[in-house]
C-alpha cells in the first residue's frame, strides 16, 4: 500500500528518516563536495565543506601532486586511488584533463599528493555526514 501525502508529511514531522534522501544526499555529496549538505538546506556546513575540499584539491594539483590510477597492483597505490577517487567529480575531471601526473623532481609534489588524498578522504567523511543527517542520526 502506497503512503499518502499526509502520511509522508507526518513521518517527516516526527523526524523519521527520508529513505530517498538517505541515498541521494551521500551520492550527490560524493560527486560534488558539500552538495549533500546543500540539498538538505545545511548551507553553512555545505559551503564550508565544499570550500575546504575544493581548495585542498586545487592546492594539491598546483603543487603538482600525483593522482593515482586504479590499475596498479601495489597496495599503497590502491589506497591512494581510494583516497583520490573520494573527491568525486574533481578526480574525474582532473583525470580527463590529464592533470595530476606528479612531478617527482619537485619537493612540493609529495605534499601535493597528500593534499589530493586528504581532500578525497574529507569528501568521503562529508558524504557520510550527509547520510547521517538524512537518516536523522545527526541534527
Amino acid at each position: 500500500m502506497a503512503a499518502t501525502k499526509s502520511q509522508v508529511e507526518r513521518a517527516a514531522a516526527v523526524g523519521q528518516p527520508n529513505a530517498v534522501m538517505a541515498v541521494v544526499a551521500p551520492a550527490v555529496g560524493w560527486l560534488i563536495p558539500g552538495a549533500g549538505h546543500l540539498i538538505q538546506k545545511r548551507w553553512i556546513r555545505g559551503l564550508l565543506l565544499m570550500l575546504s575540499v575544493v581548495v585542498m584539491f586545487v592546492l594539491g594539483l598546483l603543487m603538482e601532486g600525483k593522482l593515482y590510477s586504479p590499475n596498479t597492483g601495489d597496495i599503497l597505490d590502491i589506497l591512494g586511488f581510494i583516497g583520490d577517487v573520494g573527491a568525486g567529480a574533481l578526480y574525474i575531471v582532473s583525470k580527463a584533463l590529464n592533470a595530476g601526473t606528479g612531478n617527482i623532481a619537485r619537493a612540493t609534489a609529495d605534499y601535493g599528493t597528500k593534499y589530493l588524498i586528504v581532500a578525497g578522504l574529507l569528501n568521503i567523511i562529508s558524504a557520510v555526514d550527509a547520510h547521517h543527517i538524512a537518516i536523522g542520526k545527526k541534527p
